[in-house]
């Protein structure tokens, strides 16, 4: 298989190929902006800029209900639900941890969407991990 078959395998393969990557590049922008000094509030602030600039649709601290039983057992808010189809988590952490990670994919699992990126402004490079609800259908 040549080079161009491979990268065409590689984004075929990609959930949401297109809207991932605009999402990327805020992301990508805001680091290169703002670097890595700051609190994760102001990222979360200076993402939502981006998104509204490259007309990306969204919804920001979207609450979310973990339910047990049929019975509300807690919430939290999700930073971003991108186009009603993508989490976006936003971190400023020394790195990413699995406990992040996981975090995450739990997000995913009561939120029913299939696809997750957490992104950590906190390091030199923005380092981020795209993650896979296997349990949801697209």
């Amino acid at each position: 298989m040549d080079a161009n078959a491979r990268m065409k395998k590689k984004t075929n393969d990609l959930i949401y190929p297109e809207l991932s990557y605009q999402i990327m590049g805020v992301l990508f922008r805001v680091h290169r902006k703002l670097g890595n000094s700051y609190q994760e509030k102001y990222y979360q602030r200076a993402v939502e800029v981006g998104l509204k600039k490259e007309k990306i649709p969204y919804k920001r601290e979207v609450l979310v209900r973990l339910s047990y039983a049929d019975e509300q057992i807690g919430r939290y808010y999700l930073d971003f639900v991108i186009d009603g189809k993508i989490a976006l988590e936003i971190k400023t952490v020394p790195s990413l941890k699995q406990e992040y990670l996981k975090q995450v994919l739990a997000y995913l699992d009561a939120t029913n969407l299939k696809l997750g990126i957490v992104a950590n402004f906190r390091t030199n490079r923005l380092t981020y991990r795209r993650l896979v609800n296997p349990r949801v259908k697209i």
